[in-house]
């Protein structure tokens, strides 16, 4: 049987209203006792749209094991209220706050937080300043600065394709483009405009400045082959959580990157490895 036959529906809502409405899709956890809850926190832009199918999988065969799962579309994102023009960092840590508060309560249970690449660094942003159970990371964003840079070269590109140049010389390349926030100029990448001070604040964050979460850290991410280890650049940033007290478990699943796919794609063995990572019920209120 799939896991979507078998998984209760969800329940779609708008958490508050007006400019403060969130859309919310909750996935109630089979059963009566929640053996624990997850808040699903969306990666950046076009990769949020590319993941949906992977997310809503992930999230049916989690409740259909017992845990409670909030699906929250950012601020600016998805169906949630706001421009994605307007969109801040710290916007977007307060709906991660208020969607945890609303999730906890529904379920009577302590609520982990579950992120896919920017997403993921934004829970080990929000895991610097509240307690959590646990923290399921699918293949994060280790360094803002990078994960910036390597979006301003869909910008290059496309002024590659329109006018013949190469993008990186003249005024076009990602330096002349950080320039350009740096003075305050929105950028218009690949249909989204991309504030000045969301840019910094991503630019700003990495990985390995984040004083280690005192919750156990599931690091998942994934490879062409199996067998294969952890990157470099994740395996370096999993060991300096760990010896800063982190209890970190590293995955590695093969299959393939579903959030830059052409197409919509799926990845069954991460679905599996992230099912059989959370073994441990919580402790229901």
């Amino acid at each position: 049987m799939s896991p979507i036959a078998a998984a209760p529906p969800a329940q779609p809502f708008f958490l508050d209203g007006g400019a403060a409405a969130r859309f919310c899709l909750y996935h109630a956890p089979a059963g009566h006792s929640p053996a624990g809850a997850w808040l699903y926190i969306h990666p950046f832009a076009e990769e949020m749209n590319k993941s949906r199918r992977m997310a809503a999988l992930q999230a049916r065969a989690l409740a259909r094991q017992g845990h409670a799962v909030l699906q929250l579309d950012l601020y600016g994102c998805g169906d949630s209220a706001g421009d994605f023009a307007d969109a801040r960092w710290d916007i977007w840590q307060d709906d991660i706050r208020r969607a945890l508060a609303w999730l906890e309560q529904e379920s009577g249970c302590a609520a982990g937080l579950w992120g896919l690449r920017l997403g993921a660094l934004l829970a080990l942003d929000v895991a610097q300043t509240r307690p959590l159970p646990g923290l399921l990371l699918w293949q994060p964003v280790t360094g803002g600065g990078q994960f910036l840079t390597q979006f301003l070269r869909l910008k290059v590109a496309s002024r590659m394709l329109s006018d013949g140049k190469d993008g990186n010389s003249g005024s076009g390349g990602t330096a002349a483009l950080r320039q350009s926030l740096a003075a305050g100029e929105p950028l218009e990448i690949a249909g989204y405009t991309l504030a000045p001070a969301l840019a910094l604040a991503i630019d700003a964050r990495a990985a390995e400045q984040f004083t280690p979460p005192a919750c156990p850290v599931h690091w998942f991410e994934i490879a062409a082959e199996s067998g294969r280890p952890l990157s470099p650049a994740a395996a370096r940033v999993a060991a300096a959580l760990g010896a800063g007290g982190a209890t970190v478990a590293t995955h590695v699943v093969a299959g393939p990157q579903f959030w830059a796919t052409q197409e919509i794609a799926e990845c069954p063995a991460l679905l599996d490895a992230t099912v059989q990572a959370i073994s441990e019920p919580c402790h229901a209120a």
